[in-house]
């Protein structure tokens, strides 16, 4: 007979393992997805993947627009939390957690920026900009919150280009640049707009 502890625990016990197997699954779809094989790649593919069957996906996400929606939805809660860890008050700082940003998944943002045809990965990408935009208010407002509003829509849409992801590659990627020397240079570049003085 099963005591109230036993069935406690393998309570918890199956709770956990359906947490594994749906990162899994999402871990198993975020390389799918970030691969040229993407198109291609089934369901059943990325379950086996996983370890599990496609039966076990589908009850975990309903569909493969459900299993991108809760992959987009993992990704957005990881980079918020390590974007919006970026200090208010301190460009070197926000710059140090931008280029931590761009080294991660850098190249994952410029291959959704290319995939904007589709409307599901449109809104992803659109999403994406918002959020950025969103950095930028939280890493530099003090800044731009003394300024007046033409200044500030000017600051702003400065900020938010210097900090794109395609001005990390350029700098990166075009240019060579190792990370020491993208970082100064976005620091100068920042420092100048905004001047010399902290808020």
């Amino acid at each position: 007979m099963l005591t109230t502890t036993t069935r406690r625990y393998t309570k918890v016990a199956r709770a956990r393992s359906e947490e594994r197997t749906r990162a899994d699954l999402l871990d198993a779809a975020e390389r799918a997805f970030f691969s040229a094989s993407w198109d291609t790649t089934t369901l059943a593919d990325i379950a086996a993947e996983a370890g599990t069957t496609k039966q076990t996906l589908l009850r975990h996400f309903g569909s493969r627009d459900g299993l991108v929606q809760a992959g987009y939805e993992r990704a957005i809660a990881r980079i918020s939390e390590q974007r919006m860890a970026a200090p208010t008050d301190d460009i070197a700082g926000a710059v140090d957690n931008l280029l931590d940003h761009y080294h991660e998944v850098g190249e994952q943002a410029l291959m959704l920026s290319a995939a904007l045809g589709a409307d599901a990965m449109a809104e992803f990408a659109e999403a994406g900009r918002r959020f950025h935009h969103d950095w930028v208010d939280h890493a530099f407002g003090a800044w731009l919150s003394g300024c007046k509003p033409r200044e500030r829509k000017q600051l702003r849409g400065a900020l938010i280009a210097l900090c794109d992801v395609q001005v990390w590659a350029i700098l990166s990627r075009d240019l060579g640049y190792p990370r020491a020397q993208v970082r100064a240079t976005l620091i100068t570049a920042i420092t100048r707009l905004l001047g010399e003085e902290r808020p």
